[in-house]
């Protein structure tokens, strides 16, 4: 949001620095995330005086050139002038030397002392387009004025240069939303006095052009108030309105409009003129739409309404969309001579679902949806009113029309002085709480030695608890005014996090069960038969029990393969198929220095994916379905593997083997059929099987987080043609690598193999997503990194890039 420190000065009076301004707001809550300076004229004809030729001589070396001498208040200068219009006795902008012109081009010209054709100039004097005034060079500006000579250009051309704030508003500081809700806050941190816009000239100049409006619900619309002017003349709005608006980085329209824009800036009053010809009927209604019907906005787009949006219509149809955008063919255009303008008060909650459903963003619906204040809309109609007639020569034609049948009462919130004194952390004079209450226009009743009654006005949406109220305290009195005790203690700034492994199993087995997965408790003790069919593992290694109840437990287990394949059998056989499991256990070997043991996590997938549906189709699990569970468990575990590996060895028939920082962590894949058959299950089984003890040791914790970056995510995409041997990790890899920072994550959305592309080769149609955290991208910066992305790519893993 924007705020023009002169236009601030208009209501509060300071001599203060824009950057004093900034820090007092700041302070308070309103955060200034930067100043700039408006200048309705680049450079604001610094230098640039008016000067009076006292002489002017043909040039004895050149044709078309003058010999001048101009006085500009401290002394006469000599100037050499192309200009064929230039004489003596006129009054003209000068530039003296050193002065920095910027004409239309905005580049810089700087004056310089010359001699032209042997004789000396000491300045210029300016055409319309030197002085980026115009685009005129037919000759020099010939001014009609009186000023004294030596008096600065930009007093006579009425320049304007302004600081502007960017305050990063808070949803709640709905009131802020304007100059006047700016000028609140530095009226209590000023201690000044504020001066609204004199609104008691209003008058109804005839009665020609009334108009009946009705509210339906006042849940939706609390308040509607509007009125006629008619005898309008639409035109280019004067100076003063038109810099106003361009420092807020507002594009002029016309008067009426540019009035409008004005009022809401200026008040954080929305208002809308609709052209008083269009509205059929002489009817204005205010009320829902049925579903399904059509409304073509502003922007020349047809939307479909879902009954939820509050529609401003008329006898026949819908004008504006209330609170978000115009329609079509409502507004005000250049053959407008009447306008219906209206000021109101709509139901936050209605605007920010139909802002949202619709994609719509305003200026209005900014303020709508956060709250504005009840009592603004006459008082900012009478002032556009009086605006419009002033400068669009319009007459107001009808009273005020002001519907507002449950009128909203200052909220009345109680507090007590100790809530005040314990939040604070310090006893605050009671004269100077009340002192900085009054300020904000917040009224202290009821007072007594244990507390008050806060009356706070309806647009302070976000005063209506004690807490907010001791808030509104503490940020005009000062944070910083706060000393910390010496009996305060802080703790350990950096994170020493104790991993607690049996929390860490707890909260991964959650994840799991919430993925649909059941957790089994196999028997650590299992079949030498396993070791001696399976043909990977190693019978040399085998823990053997000397006391064994049987051969079916006559060994401790090296996996958790086998055992959990024994539960998906059970189950298989008892007509159970779609299956998922996991399991944490030990596994066992024997090594040259004696017996190791090792936590372990299994997951087993098979069957389809879901239950057969008339909602939907189902299919077999695959190999993608158990990978993204075991990404779900490294982003759990705030662990990003570094590396795969492609193997196709037992027990698996084809699987990846995951590293993470050169660990190997764990395998994932698809079993071999005569694998599963060892344990008699006869349908296909994915199969993971993690180092669990390693993962704990790793796990970055669990509760960690990070704020959401506030600017917005940008989304390119590219169509690779590849040798099929290259894997998505190597191009995942690659791409974290050469994208830095700013690549967020990357996707396939679309993998081609057939006849259309050579042979041996695939074609990847991928999306990158690119992000800042500091700032918005730009075009340029966004380019730049895909083309990175490009030539790596190309360079890396032989790629052809499809465009």
């Amino acid at each position: 949001m924007k705020i023009s420190i002169n236009r601030l000065k208009d209501y509060i009076p300071f001599d203060h620095s824009s950057e004093e301004i900034a820090d007092l707001l700041t302070a308070s809550g309103l955060e200034v995330e930067g100043i700039s300076t408006f200048e309705s004229v680049k450079g604001s004809l610094e230098g640039i005086v008016i000067g009076e030729v006292v002489s002017c001589v043909p040039h004895p070396n050149a044709d078309n050139l003058s010999l001048t001498k101009v006085d500009v208040g401290h002394d006469v200068l000599p100037i050499v002038c192309g200009a064929p219009n230039v004489a003596e006795g006129q009054k003209v902008p000068v530039a003296l030397v050193g002065t920095a012109l910027y004409g239309n081009n905005g580049s810089a010209f700087v004056i310089k002392k010359a001699k032209i054709r042997g004789e000396v100039s000491q300045g210029m004097i300016c055409a319309e387009d030197e002085l980026g005034l115009g685009e005129s060079h037919d000759g020099i500006l010939v001014l009609d004025t009186q000023l004294p000579n030596g008096t600065p250009a930009n007093r006579y051309f009425e320049v304007v240069k302004s600081d502007v704030l960017e305050i990063g508003l808070t949803p709640n500081r709905a009131d802020a939303a304007s100059h006047l809700g700016v000028a609140r806050d530095l009226k209590a941190l000023l201690n000044g006095e504020l001066s609204l816009p004199d609104v008691s000239g209003f008058k109804v100049d005839n009665h020609d052009k009334g108009i009946k409006v009705s509210v339906e619900s006042s849940q939706d619309c609390p308040r509607y108030a509007g009125l006629t002017i008619t005898g309008l003349k639409i035109a280019p709005s004067p100076k003063w309105l038109q810099d106003y608006l361009r420092a807020l980085d507002l594009e002029p329209i016309n008067n009426v409009v540019d009035i409008t824009n004005f009022v809401l800036h200026d008040l954080g009053q929305p208002l809308h003129a609709f052209d008083l010809d269009r509205i059929k009927g002489g009817e204005i209604i205010v009320k829902r739409m049925p579903q399904g019907a059509s409304f073509i906005t502003l922007d020349g787009k047809e939307r479909k309404l879902t009954g939820e949006e509050l529609m401003i219509c008329d006898a026949r149809e819908g004008l504006c969309m209330a609170g978000i955008l115009g329609g079509l063919d409502s507004g005000v255009s250049d053959g407008t001579t009447a306008i219906f303008l209206e000021s109101a008060c709509f139901s936050p909650d209605i605007i920010r679902k139909g802002g949202q459903h619709h994609g719509i963003k305003t200026d209005a619906s900014f303020r709508f949806e956060r709250g504005t204040d009840p009592n603004m809309p006459v008082f900012a109609l009478k002032r556009a009113a009086m605006l419009i007639c002033e400068i669009a020569g319009g007459k107001v034609s009808s009273p005020i029309t002001d519907v507002y049948p449950d009128p909203v009462e200052d909220f009345s919130v109680p507090v007590k002085y100790q809530h005040v004194d314990r939040l604070i952390g310090k006893k605050i004079d009671r004269q100077e709480i009340r002192k900085i209450l009054e300020a904000l226009e917040i009224a202290v009743e009821d007072e007594s030695e244990n507390g008050f009654t806060a009356k706070v006005k309806p647009y302070r949406v976000d005063v209506t608890r004690e807490a907010d109220v001791i808030e509104e305290i503490l940020r005009i009195y000062g944070f910083e005014a706060i000393k910390l005790q010496e009996t305060y203690q802080s703790d350990y700034l950096a994170e020493h996090p104790e991993k607690d492994e049996n929390k860490l199993q707890y909260r991964v087995s959650e994840l799991l069960a919430a993925q649909g997965f059941q957790e089994i408790l196999t028997n650590s003790l299992t079949k030498p038969f396993y070791t001696e069919k399976s043909g990977y593992l190693d019978r040399d290694r085998d823990v053997e029990i000397l006391n064994k109840l049987s051969e079916d437990l006559g060994v401790l287990r090296q996996t958790l393969l086998f055992a959990g394949l024994e539960v998906l059998a059970y189950n298989i056989n008892r007509r159970q198929k779609d299956l998922r499991f996991f399991e944490f256990g030990s596994v066992y070997a024997k090594t040259e220095n004696g017996y190791e043991e090792a936590k372990r996590l299994s997951l087993f997938i098979s069957g389809n994916l879901t239950q057969e549906s008339w909602l939907q189709e189902t299919r077999p699990v695959g190999f993608p379905d158990l990978y993204a569970v075991a990404e779900s468990l490294l982003t759990k575990l705030n662990l990003e593997q570094t590396e795969v590996e492609i193997v196709e060895a037992a027990p698996f028939d084809h699987a990846l083997v995951m590293y993470i920082n050169h660990h190997e962590i764990g395998k994932i894949g698809l079993l071999r059929e005569k694998t599963a058959a060892l344990a008699g299950v006869k349908q296909e089984v994915y199969f993971a099987e993690f180092n669990w003890s390693l993962l704990a040791g790793m796990a970055g914790g669990l509760d960690r987080f990070m704020e959401i970056s506030k600017f917005p995510e940008v989304r390119r995409d590219l169509s690779l043609v590849i040798d099929k041997s290259v894997t998505f990790d190597r191009i995942r890899r690659l791409s974290l690598k050469t994208g830095g920072k700013l690549l967020k994550r990357i996707n396939v959305f679309d993998v081609y193999k057939g006849d259309k592309i050579d042979a041996g080769k695939k074609a990847y149609a991928m999306s990158f997503y690119l992000q800042d955290n500091q700032q918005t991208l730009t075009d340029k910066v966004i380019d730049k990194t895909m083309n990175k992305l490009m030539q790596a790519f190309e360079k890396e893993i032989g790629a052809l890039i499809r465009k």
